[in-house]
């Protein structure tokens, strides 16, 4: 019975020490594991649940086996015409081989590393094939699209749509055979092999960002500026025709004003003209003494301040004033 005892006891002992050298471990959701006696895999998970490993000898190496982002740093990259933009690219990848991918690069850290090498050339080569067209548009509907200039403050209809005719931009932009998703498609095509022998599997690589470098971003806002001028100068040709025509308008009335003012203050001063006359008859009928007194006093006020001297008063025109 005592003998029995101490086997039951050293048994136990035993046991809790293999228990306590962890022979188990878990795999969680969306873990997978590749497990190495003395760096030789002898094993790999990818279910989960609790798994059993030679306890002290086996290594338990666990990966993600959930979707991972790769980001690269933004390049800059000449494009087919020589012009420089920056590139920022995303990719998305999974551990697909989880034995291949211990065997060759063994941690994610190393794994991004070798990411960056492939992916980074492989943007920089696809980039420099391509126009840049290619890498800013994904169709060509900016050719299909008709840009209104919108027209305010203009009540008449028939001069707004002219003014509008003549700020409309016909503006017809390159046509593009490859577009932005598909040197995506061709990144990710060239890239695939390469991230393989790692095991690792490319879902997709994006292009998440492109920005002009300075002197491109120049000769864009230059283009803009053009266009915009080209609409403010239709504004103000359509301006200038506006105040020749009102211009004109405003002249012939004034014309036509002033040509019926004339009219009209003639005959007024016909009429004047003929009441004094009149007048001027009657007072000579009535006096013709006093009538030529008087014309000769305003003769003398008309004219005499305009005499500097007079040598001789002995002319009739002086007879009134010398009382002769």
């Amino acid at each position: 019975m005592k003998k029995t005892l101490i086997v039951l006891g050293v048994v136990l002992a035993l046991l809790v020490v293999f228990l306590m050298l962890g022979p188990f471990y878990i795999l969680g959701e969306g873990e997978q594991a590749v497990v190495t006696r003395f760096g030789k895999i002898v094993k790999v998970e990818t279910q989960p649940g609790l798994k059993y490993k030679m306890p002290v000898v086996d290594t338990v190496n666990k990966y993600s086996s959930k979707i991972l982002s790769w980001d690269g740093d933004a390049q800059r990259i000449p494009t087919k015409e020589n012009q420089f933009i920056y590139v920022d690219p995303t990719s998305r990848w999974v551990i697909s081989d989880p034995a291949k991918f211990y065997e060759t690069v063994k941690t994610v850290d190393v794994a991004e590393l070798r990411l960056d090498d492939i992916l980074d050339s492989t943007i920089r080569t696809v980039i420099s094939e391509n126009y840049l067209n290619e890498a800013v548009r994904n169709s060509n509907r900016i050719n299909e699209m008709n840009v209104v200039e919108e027209v305010s403050n203009i009540e008449d209809l028939e001069a707004a749509e002219k003014l509008r005719n003549l700020t409309v931009s016909d503006v017809q932009q390159e046509s593009i055979k490859v577009g932005r998703q598909g040197l995506s498609d061709r990144m990710l095509q060239l890239a695939s092999p390469y991230t393989a022998e790692y095991g690792i599997t490319l879902i997709d690589v994006i292009i998440r960002q492109i920005r002009y470098s300075d002197d491109l971003t120049e000769s864009v806002y230059q283009r803009m500026i053009k266009e915009r001028n080209q609409i403010a100068e239709a504004y103000r040709s359509y301006g200038r025709g506006q105040l020749a025509q009102w211009e004109g308008k405003t002249s012939s009335e004034q014309k036509s004003i002033l040509s019926e003012a004339y009219a009209s203050a003639e005959q007024i001063k016909g009429v004047a003209d003929a009441e004094a006359t009149r007048i001027y008859a009657d007072a000579y009928e009535s006096d013709p003494d006093f009538f030529e007194l008087w014309r000769t006093l305003e003769s003398y006020r008309t004219t005499l301040p305009s005499m500097d001297k007079v040598l001789s008063t002995d002319i009739p025109y002086f007879d009134v004033m010398v009382g002769k």
